[in-house]
């Protein structure tokens, strides 16, 4: 508590609080590593998304069985194909409902799209309109 109120002035400063819960660091590892030192980009992207589909589950679980969406938010960068591949696949299975995905490259979403047998509208963003 001394050290929030010392560092009031420097909060206001920043815009944001330097100390508290929110500034805690977890650490995650894998294979008895931790993961942000030695962990690849695509194992960084992996983890988060493995953290992402664990609270999805958690919250469909604790949230009297409603299916939340699922946003996916430029999921697909600094992972290999494969990867990319199975995760679509593990997503567009009955346990999840509606799931939105944001991908800067058309050409690669239309490729990962191509490879599954489920129903998908593509809505695409330019100047602040829509098209579908």
């Amino acid at each position: 508590m001394e050290v929030i109120q010392r560092d009031r002035a420097k909060d206001r400063i920043m815009g944001y609080s330097l100390h508290g819960v929110h500034r805690d660091d977890l650490v995650f590892s894998l294979g008895g590593h931790p993961l942000k030192r030695e962990g690849s980009q695509g194992q960084h992207k992996t983890f988060v998304i493995a953290l992402k589909l664990a609270q999805f589950d958690f919250l469909k679980r604790t949230n009297n069985q409603t299916t939340p969406l699922l946003l996916l938010d430029d999921i697909f960068d600094k992972l290999d194909a494969d990867r990319v591949e199975q995760i679509v696949k593990l997503v567009a299975s009955d346990e999840f409902g509606q799931i939105f995905i944001t991908d800067t490259n058309r050409e690669h979403l239309d490729q990962i799209l191509s490879r599954t047998s489920h129903d998908y509208r593509i809505f695409q963003v330019e100047n602040g309109n829509i098209h579908v």
